[in-house]
Formats: C-alpha cells, structure tokens, sequence
C-alpha cells in the first residue's frame, strides 16, 4: 500500500533549502535532500557530457550503489529523469515496469528499496546530473514534497556546477579523487583500448560487459585491469 505525506511541515525544506544555499565546496550536499522529504537516502551524481559521470556524494552505502548500478549499466531513472528533464517517480519498484531498463529494476530489488525519486540537475541548457533518493518501503510523493525538490534541486544544479569548474582547474582530467571517484575505471578504460587497439569509449563498453555477465561492478573489474590481474586479448 503507498503511502502519501501531506507534506505540510515546512520546517525540513526551510532547514534544508538554508543548508544548500550556504553549502561550501565540501559540505554535503545530499543530508539536505534526505532531511527534506525524510526518504532512506540520497546520492546526486553528475551525469554524461561535459561533466563525465560520476558520484559526488551518497548519504549510505546502498545510495552509493544506486547510482554505480546506473552509471555502469548507461541506464536508469537518473538518466531519464536527466533526458527529459522531469522526475523519475517510482514508488512501488516490485510492480510491473514493463520494458524500462529491467536489469536495473533488478538490481534495485536486491538491495531490498521499493522506492525511488530522480531529480534532474541541470542549469539553463547544459546538463549537470540527478538526485536520487530511496525508500525501504513503497511510498508516493506528495505534490509539496515534489515541488519541494524540484527547488532544492535548482541549487544543487549551480553548487555542482561551481564546485566542477573548480576541479577542471584544479585536478588533471576534471576527475577528481574522493570515495567515489571513478579514476581507475578510466585508466581501466584506456588500458583496454591499448590491449586491443579501439576506442576508449568502446573499452568501456567492453568493460561494462564483462562486469555484468561475472554478476560485478565495473570498479571491481577495473580494479582487475588496472593491477593486471585481467587482460583482453585481441
């Protein structure tokens, strides 16, 4: 049975909305999110061209995987969410969502959420990311509560993008280090692409292939590469 919050209290957007506008360079930005809508968990990613993509920052190590199952597997609510430029709402994951990317629909089921909400982060016509947030159990936004993103999610959009000019400058590759840095899956990336003379984007490919039919993240299989512990042959 969903569950509808009337969203009528205010003082969580009102605390959370104080915390984005003031948030510094390395100050959470997903607490706010979770605070807001009182949801399981959040984690806000960046997305695609012209940022790569990437995780900023995950509230739990479930959310943390939420978004590696999407960006591995190029599909996923944050990327409609990002596509269309208007939420993903899924409130029941365990009813039928006919063809829309079952094997992430699959993935989510194991981590036992039954919820899930992607924001689109974005800033006037460049593409910055999604926010995604969790529940353990089937729940459906209420209007307020959506709405209520929706702006939380406009300062995020300019927070990310601040803080991703300033690693451009600061950091080789605009890929900068941290819990969830996605480094090595780009070294992996290029090491591939050496081995069997293609394109980086086509390492990837191979790369993400190899980790879904061994039931693996790609970070694990990159891991593999990039000790040389597993080569593609020609």
């Amino acid at each position: 049975m969903n569950v509808s919050l009337p969203g009528d209290d205010r003082h969580g957007f009102a605390s959370a909305l104080a915390r984005l506008t003031a948030a510094g360079s390395g100050d959470d930005l997903c607490g706010p999110f979770v605070a807001a809508v009182e949801v399981s968990g959040a984690v806000i990613s960046t997305l695609g061209l012209p940022l790569g993509s990437q995780t900023v920052c995950a509230s739990s190590r479930i959310a943390a995987r939420i978004d590696e199952i999407q960006i591995d597997l190029g599909e996923g609510p944050c990327w409609d969410a990002l596509r269309t430029r208007r939420p993903v709402l899924e409130d029941d994951l365990d009813r039928d969502g006919g063809t829309d990317w079952p094997n992430v629909r699959e993935a989510f089921r194991a981590l036992d959420i039954r919820a899930l909400y992607a924001f689109p982060l974005f800033v006037g016509n460049l593409n910055v990311g999604s926010v995604d947030m969790y529940a353990h159990e089937p729940r459906q936004l209420s209007l307020a509560d959506v709405e209520d993103v929706t702006v939380l999610a406009e300062i995020a959009s300019r927070q990310l993008l601040r803080r991703a000019l300033d690693d451009l400058d600061n950091v080789e590759e605009g890929l900068p280090d941290g819990p969830h840095s996605r480094r090595e899956i780009h070294q992996a990336s290029g090491m591939v692409a050496a081995q069997l003379s293609i394109a980086p984007d086509d390492a990837l490919l191979l790369l993400r292939g190899r980790a879904f039919s061994s039931s693996r993240s790609v970070s694990e299989v990159a891991a593999d590469v990039v000790a040389r512990r597993l080569t593609f042959d020609p």
